[in-house]
């Protein structure tokens, strides 16, 4: 009869302690990457499993989390949170969690799809994304006492409930640097409606650097929904200004894509930076700001199984993640 593998098993394999393989189970973002891979390897090797139906009569929770699929919309931007949501199962996994995926449209079909869920399984928690301000999902699990965390901060209160963001201002202002470094003074934005959270963000921290340079951005503001047709539209109409800007930085690569169709008809064309950094821009070789998705995901998880454990981590309750400009062919 085959020996049966366990936590002893794993880390006389991999040559570590048990609360090593316990850490790479349930948090591992503590333990350094090398060791991390070797317990991995022994893992796959011996074939070890948690015994998910005990541990959930133990404990009485499921290991199950559930977070949406966001719609496609144009296929580009929705590769941001594909990324993420690779990242959350994988990270959750070797948690001992799954993920359960569903889908809305909206956050009033969301908060039906939470009653539907919950009904139907016996979900631990939920891992919410797109947080906008006066969102009505946190307040609708917060009211039932449904554990949950935020991929985007609560914008109405920070300290609301524990989240997980990246820092958009600090991306544009990472470009926004850029630009001025290479002599541009005229930087135009082309960003989303005022009141998305974040959007305004985005929008801020290009804003704030070209003051802090002595400089004001006012006439090269431009708000637009999203969308490569939106971005060429808007791009179109500021380098038909009477003064048009030498350089370009967009909130999404979707608008900065339509930005480069407009910028390349143009004489002389002007440098162009998108945000998000999504595979079309490597592909096009877009100046892009790319966020951590993979160490969002991580901590995510890393929150979401301390409320859940009742032990929280010694990290904060809020989480801000700086991204960083990935510079190619135009800027």
């Amino acid at each position: 009869m085959p020996q049966k593998v366990t936590i002893a098993t794993v880390a006389r394999q991999a040559g570590v302690s048990r609360q090593t393989v316990s850490n790479v189970l349930n948090a591992p973002h503590i333990v350094r990457e090398e060791t991390r891979q070797r317990v991995q390897e022994a893992i796959t090797t011996l074939g070890y499993r948690t015994n998910q139906a005990a541990r959930q009569m133990r404990t009485g929770r499921s290991r199950l989390i559930a977070v949406r699929i966001e719609p496609t919309r144009d296929g580009i931007n929705g590769a941001v949170l594909d990324q993420f949501l690779h990242g959350l199962s994988e990270t959750a996994g070797t948690a001992g969690y799954r993920v359960l995926l569903y889908t809305a449209a909206d956050d009033e079909q969301e908060i039906r799809e939470y009653d539907d869920l919950l009904g139907a399984y016996e979900l631990d928690a939920f891992v919410l994304t797109s947080t906008t301000r006066g969102d009505p999902r946190t307040a609708w699990l917060a009211d039932r006492g449904v554990p949950f965390v935020t991929f985007g901060r609560p914008w109405d209160d920070p300290a609301a409930h524990p989240w997980v963001d990246v820092d958009g201002a600090d991306g544009t202002a990472q470009a926004t640097r850029r630009l001025l470094a290479t002599g541009h003074r005229r930087i135009g934005f082309v960003g989303w409606p005022t009141g998305s959270g974040v959007g305004d963000d985005r929008r801020l921290g290009w804003y704030h650097t070209l003051r802090a340079a002595g400089l004001d951005p006012t006439d090269l503001d431009r708000h637009t929904e999203d969308g490569i047709p939106q971005g060429e539209q808007v791009t179109r109409e500021l380098l038909t200004a009477p003064a048009p800007p030498t350089a370009l930085l967009c909130a999404s690569d979707s608008l900065a894509l339509g930005a480069l169709q407009a910028v390349r008809a143009a004489d002389p064309t002007i440098p162009v930076i998108g945000f998000d950094d999504t595979p079309v821009a490597a592909a096009v070789g877009l100046t892009s700001v790319r966020q951590p998705l993979r160490e969002a995901a991580v901590r995510c998880v890393e929150l979401l199984t301390g409320l859940l454990d009742g032990t929280p981590r010694p990290n904060p309750s809020q989480v801000l993640l700086k991204p960083h400009l990935v510079l190619r062919q135009t800027a």
